[in-house]
């Protein structure tokens, strides 16, 4: 295996602080740390975060992933001068997150005014051991003369969030004049954050704790001597009232940094690294390449994906940003099902499971949302927190470039979320087999959406419509007949009314309405040039040179040059539409179609997500369009890997990470599958000389080498599978290598 990549830094460049924040950020599902510098700078965004801890400010303000106290800062004085790259020089500076083992480390060389230098190793990590836990260790050798240090540091509740009053300071404490405690309550959603602490200096330095403007604080002052390393540590455990815990938060955090203090930071990061370890030996997707960017790409978004996952618990789920920022204020959409979940079913089924368990927990708070719109069944909302209400803000139509929270239309009428999740839950079934879920949970998420459909049409001349809808596209808005929202909605009714006959479920009367849903539901079929139209009105619209606009990576300059009210006028897509239909679903048209739509679309999406990079890139690698697809793969992980220093200020691009994979695995493996087969018929770039992976199906682990000329297919363990390679079928026992 060529080892997994690090995120390097060789140089400090103030304008990419935030940015390299989000890259290195640190995570277990549970806790998320932006890797922020100890010392303070102008304009850094610290953010630490704990899954599904949510609060809204005020009525008229949208909910949010709360920001919680900081534990990273530290005040470094060395002889009376702040340590910081701006009161001195950094000589050297190497900062990387290796992402084997989770663990940030940051190595500076620090002259100060008066010439003096002085080394710095800073270490940091959350533990994949203990949800609850992180630690950080601080190593100072003086090079040229004894000096005095002085640090302060603790628990910092004066930086949190840009608003004001998201907690309100319940107590802060010192346990036996080590451990620091700050308790803490968010203001309207009434969760109590519970944060230990403790700072481990040598015996010799003197020791003193105070309180300062919400922080909790511990002033350590230790003599340097030359050439001599001193070491400072720092243990930290977090716990919320929303764990349910039989322990109250405030004594298991203390309880906590107590059982681990003893043990030191390097026992404590080998046992997160083993962790790590044995997650890359299972989930790894590896890949010999001309071009080393794409195995980092790779190795970035597993490594963010699994740092964002809250797999401990199935009340929660992802975020757009994950726990690596506040973009999109932190709220799930429907990419955790379409872009993440996939990944997790292919590689560890039962986390995908409990992604859908955050839905079905919320089947009421989506009734409750579509009987307010005047329908049936569940909306699943747009924007959701913790409490699977409907998140999205008011928003300015004259903003030009508001985030998608910031729409009130994309509430009303993104409705193809509620297929989405009813797709994910055909999907993990049809590879899992899991008859318990889908006879319980999977029937009613896909009766309740079923039902939303039903009532979502309207009766046009016998023909029904799904009109005043948004797709997936981005720009257009409020169209009739989008092809992605209906084709989505026949296949969500269609498996609800499979399955009610599987279980033999008596509701005669939802029967009947998706039966006559299925016969009746209009569904756009390619016109005279074979095109499928995206809705009733797209393939009327002017056309527009996007040249310019799909030359730039940030493509959001269109905004720049037309409204969001004439782009809805215009053949101008923000990202896949049509085109994801066609990923969804590689037969349900011809090649010939299928390449048509692909050029058609391309030709007018400015790809302005990821996303959509990727998921034409699947497309075209299916079609053949190999070379294409490889140019959109590479650009599909400059989102938050290529050169705008601010892309990622707010955050790591969550669905962007999900979409890579799905590229490498469902475009140039080019794997597909039925209920009862596995097709593979690789397409890979030819900068790639091998793709190696691990893919879970129907209980069968199987290793799968693709090569130019062969492939190795290894069950490991489950029941045979049955494969079809190039058009050949196979049925796999235990090893199978076939030439290509």
């Amino acid at each position: 295996m060529n080892e997994v990549n690090k995120i390097i830094e060789k140089e400090f460049d103030q304008q990419l602080i935030n940015k390299y924040a989000s890259l290195m950020a640190l995570g277990n599902g549970c806790i998320g740390l932006r890797s922020t510098h100890e010392e303070e700078y102008e304009g850094q965004i610290r953010g630490m975060y704990v899954a599904g801890v949510y609060n809204q400010l005020s009525p008229s303000q949208t909910t949010k992933l709360v920001n919680l106290p900081d534990l990273v800062g530290m005040e470094i004085e060395i002889n009376g001068d702040v340590f910081s790259n701006a009161t001195g020089q950094f000589l050297f500076y190497d900062r990387k997150l290796d992402m084997l083992t989770g663990e940030l480390i940051r190595e500076v060389i620090w002259k100060n005014k008066d010439g003096n230098r002085f080394h710095f190793l800073f270490q940091r990590f959350v533990s994949k051991d203990d949800l609850h836990l992180l630690a950080s260790k601080l190593t100072v050798t003086a090079l040229d003369c004894n000096a005095i240090i002085k640090i302060k540091t603790g628990i910092n509740a004066q930086c949190v969030n840009q608003e004001k009053n998201e907690l309100t300071e319940e107590l802060v404490k010192v346990f036996d004049k080590r451990i620091m405690q700050g308790v803490y309550q968010t203001t309207e959603s009434k969760n109590k954050i519970a944060i230990a602490t403790t700072f481990v200096s040598p015996d010799e330095s003197e020791v003193s704790f105070f309180t300062l403007n919400n922080q909790l604080l511990e002033a350590v002052t230790q003599e340097l001597v030359v050439d001599h390393s001193v070491w400072f540590e720092k243990i930290s455990s977090i716990y919320t009232s929303n764990e349910m815990l039989r322990e109250d938060p405030a004594a298991a955090s203390v309880n906590t940094v107590q059982k681990y203090l003893s043990e030191g930071y390097d026992n404590l990061r080998n046992s997160t690294t083993i962790k790590w370890q044995d997650f890359w030996k299972q989930k790894r997707v590896e890949i010999t390449s001309k071009d080393k960017e794409d195995q980092y790409a790779l190795d970035f978004s597993l490594y963010h994906i699994e740092a964002m996952t809250p797999a401990h618990d199935d009340r929660l789920s992802i975020g757009s940003r994950g726990l690596t920022g506040e973009g999109n204020k932190g709220l799930v959409y429907w990419g955790t099902e379409m872009f993440i979940a996939p990944f997790h079913l292919f590689t560890e089924p039962e986390i995908m499971k409990r992604l859908l368990r955050y839905r079905y927990h919320h089947i009421k708070e989506a009734k409750v949302n579509a009987a307010l719109a005047g329908y049936q069944g569940t909306l699943f909302p747009w924007a959701s927190a913790f409490s699977g209400k409907e998140e999205t803000l008011k928003g300015s139509e004259n903003n030009k470039v508001s985030e998608d929270i910031q729409d009130p239309k994309l509430a009303k009428g993104s409705v193809h979320i509620v297929a989405d999740i009813a797709f994910a839950v055909v999907q993990y079934y049809e590879n899992t087999l899991n008859e318990g879920f889908m006879a319980k949970e999977g029937l009613e998420l896909l009766k309740e959406t079923a039902r939303f459909w039903v009532s979502r049409t309207t009766d046009v001349n016998g023909d029904l419509l799904i009109n005043n809808v948004i797709g997936p596209g981005g720009f257009t808005e409020l169209v009739d007949n989008n092809a992605y929202t209906n084709y989505m909605a026949f296949f969500n009714v269609q498996n609800a009314l499979n399955f009610m006959g599987k279980y033999n479920d008596p509701d005669a009367e939802l029967l009947q309405n998706c039966t006559d849903f299925l016969k009746r539901l209009y569904l756009p079929k390619p016109n005279d040039e074979n095109i499928i139209p995206q809705d009733d009105t797209f393939l009327d619209q002017p056309e527009i040179d996007l040249t310019e606009y799909k030359q730039s990576i940030a493509s959001r300059e269109i905004l720049l040059d037309y409204s969001q009210k004439e782009l809805n006028e215009l053949q101008v897509l923000k990202q896949a539409d049509v085109v994801m239909l066609l990923y969804l679903f590689p037969d349900l048209f011809s090649t010939d179609i299928v390449k048509k739509n692909l050029e058609y679309y391309e030709e007018r999406t400015v790809h302005e997500t990821s996303i959509s990079n990727l998921v034409h890139a699947i497309v075209a690698a299916r079609c053949d369009y190999i070379d294409e697809a490889y140019q959109l793969f590479q650009e599909g992980s400059l989102i938050d890997l290529g050169p705008n220093p601010n892309s990622s200020d707010e955050g790591i691009h969550a669905a962007s990470l999900g979409a890579n994979w799905l590229a490498a695995i469902f475009g140039f493996a080019n794997i597909t599958m039925d209920i009862n087969r596995l097709k593979i018929e690789p397409k890979l770039p030819s900068n790639w000389d091998k793709i190696n992976f691990q893919f879970l199906w129907q209980g069968a682990k199987l290793e799968i080498i693709i090569a130019k000329r062969t492939m190795t297919i290894t069950k490991q363990y489950g029941p045979p599978v049955s494969l079809e390679i190039n058009g050949e079928t196979f049925d796999l026992t235990d090893k199978l290598k076939v030439g290509l």
